[in-house]
C-alpha cells in the first residue's frame, strides 16, 4: 500500500508520547522509575522499531547499495555507558539508532529528543586508519568531494560539515599549501540537520527524512568510497 506521495504506508509513531516519556525520564532519572514504567518504555520502544523498519525499507528502494537494518539491530540502548562515562545520568534523554549500516562505512544516524531531533552521517573521529584514506581520497580528487560540500542544496540542508577538532597544522604527509588544506585538518567528516519538535510531530516527517538522506548520500557515498578503495 502506498500514500499519494509515493512512500510505503507507515504505522503511526506516536511521537509525542515519546516526548512525554522522556520527559519524564529526565525527571526521574533512576532504575526504579524505569522499572515502574518499564512496560510504557518498551511499548515505545517497539514502536519505534516498527518505524525504524518502516523507514529502512523506504530508503532501501532509493539506491542499489543501501544496507538493510531491521529496527532491532539498528536502535541505541537507552542506558549512558556509566563504566566510561561515570558522570552521566543512567538514562538518555533521547531514542537514537543508525541505520544503513554497511561495515566500515559512514554512519546514518536518527536522534529523537528533547535536546536534539536530527539525522547526521558521516565518520566521527574515525581511527587513525580511516581518517588517512579519508584524507588521501580527498588528496586524490578533492575537488569532487568540495562540490558536494559546496552544492547550495546541500548548504541549506547541512551548512557544511559538522564543527569539531581540528590540527592546527597541516596533517602528516601533507604540505600546508595544499589546496585542500582546510578539509584535510578536519578529524571529523560528518554532518547534520536538525529538526525542531513541531517538524517530528507532523504527518510528512517521514517524507522530510528521505529528502535529508537523499541529499546526505552523494556526501557519504563519497567518503566511502576512500575508505574500500
Amino acid at each position: 500500500m502506498r500514500n499519494f506521495k509515493g512512500f510505503p504506508y507507515v504505522r503511526n509513531m506516536n511521537f509525542k508520547d515519546l516526548f512525554h516519556f522522556l520527559e519524564e525520564l529526565q525527571q526521574n532519572n533512576n532504575k526504579e522509575w524505569m522499572d515502574a514504567n518499564r512496560k510504557w518504555y518498551r511499548s515505545l520502544r517497539n514502536d519505534f522499531v516498527v518505524w525504524l523498519d518502516d523507514l529502512d525499507l523506504t530508503m532501501a528502494q532509493l539506491h542499489d547499495d543501501y544496507y538493510p537494518t531491521p529496527g532491532k539491530k539498528g536502535i541505541n540502548r537507552i542506558n549512558n555507558n556509566l563504566m566510561f562515562h561515570p558522570n552521566k545520568p543512567v538514562y538518555k534523554d533521547h531514542f537514537g539508532a543508525g541505520l544503513d549500516k554497511a561495515p566500515h562505512s559512514a554512519d546514518f544516524y536518527i536522534e529523537i529528543g528533547l535536546k536534539n531531533c536530527l539525522l547526521a552521517g558521516g565518520f566521527w573521529r574515525p581511527d587513525p586508519n580511516t581518517l588517512r584514506s579519508i584524507r588521501e581520497g580527498i588528496d586524490y580528487d578533492g575537488e569532487a568531494f568540495q562540490a558536494i560540500l559546496d552544492k547550495p542544496s546541500f548548504q541549506q540542508t547541512f551548512g557544511g560539515l559538522y564543527e569539531d577538532e581540528k590540527l592546527t597544522n597541516a596533517p602528516k604527509g601533507f604540505s600546508s599549501d595544499h589546496p585542500h588544506i582546510d578539509l584535510l585538518k578536519n578529524k571529523t567528516f560528518a554532518v547534520a540537520h536538525e529538526f525542531a519538535r513541531e517538524e517530528v510531530l507532523r504527518p510528512d516527517f517521514k517524507e522530510k527524512i528521505v529528502k535529508v538522506y537523499q541529499e546526505m548520500l552523494p556526501f557519504r557515498q563519497y567518503l566511502n568510497k576512500t575508505v574500500t578503495v
